[in-house]
């Protein structure tokens, strides 16, 4: 099985990049609640403490092991990252393309608040964002490049959070179960009860 690696990274850093930053979302298929968005930066020299730590698209792992993985990132000094979000309001007003390439920018605005400005940016998708920084966009970048895969965990992780705290407020909703996807018991819970304020209402249910 492979992994993503640093091969993206480390091309980078040849070149004279320092501050690379990797971009990934969550929630662009949801059908509620804010699509959040992470830029990770990891420094040069730390690369080699990742060895012990399988990264994978958030997609590919387990609760359990996403959350295992973020503390991990979270408890290394050599790793940096910001996240943004746009709320299911906004989604509605701009369409959602447009809120995952806001989400992505304030992340790394965010980001740039705790270190310094970045100077290239890796991003998962086919498209680039409005920032006057050098950029490179990957499709399926969180299976290829370590920063990305990093940054789909934290975007996966926090808007799950997100989700456990909607659960409280909506409890018929089961936001907790299926995270807003339109899987078939949220469809079914819909078709039952109507949306409710964290609905994006743009988007078609059947």
């Amino acid at each position: 099985m492979r992994y993503p690696n640093f091969r993206e990274e480390k091309k980078l850093w040849r070149k004279g990049y320092k501050m690379i930053v990797g971009i990934d979302e969550v929630g662009r298929g949801a059908l509620c609640a804010p699509v959040v968005a992470a830029a990770v930066c990891l420094r040069k020299n730390g690369r080699g403490q990742f060895s012990s730590i399988l990264i994978k698209d958030s997609k590919k792992l387990t609760s359990k092991k996403r959350e295992e993985i973020y503390e991990a990132l979270k408890a290394n000094s050599n790793i940096e990252w910001g996240t943004g979000r746009v709320s299911e309001k906004v989604i509605d007003g701009i369409n959602i393309l447009e809120a995952t390439k806001l989400a992505m920018k304030r992340a790394v605005r965010n980001l740039e608040r705790k270190c310094s400005n970045a100077d290239f940016l890796i991003i998962d998708g086919n498209f680039g964002i409005n920032l006057d920084v050098s950029q490179k966009s990957i499709i399926k970048a969180d299976e290829k490049v370590f920063s990305c895969a990093a940054a789909s965990i934290v975007a996966k992780v926090t808007r799950d959070r997100m989700m456990f705290k909607y659960h409280k407020k909506y409890p018929k909703y089961a936001f907790d179960r299926h995270k807003g996807y339109p899987t078939k018991l949220h469809r079914k819970i819909i078709k039952q009860c109507g949306f409710c304020k964290i609905h994006r209402k743009s988007f078609r249910v059947s």
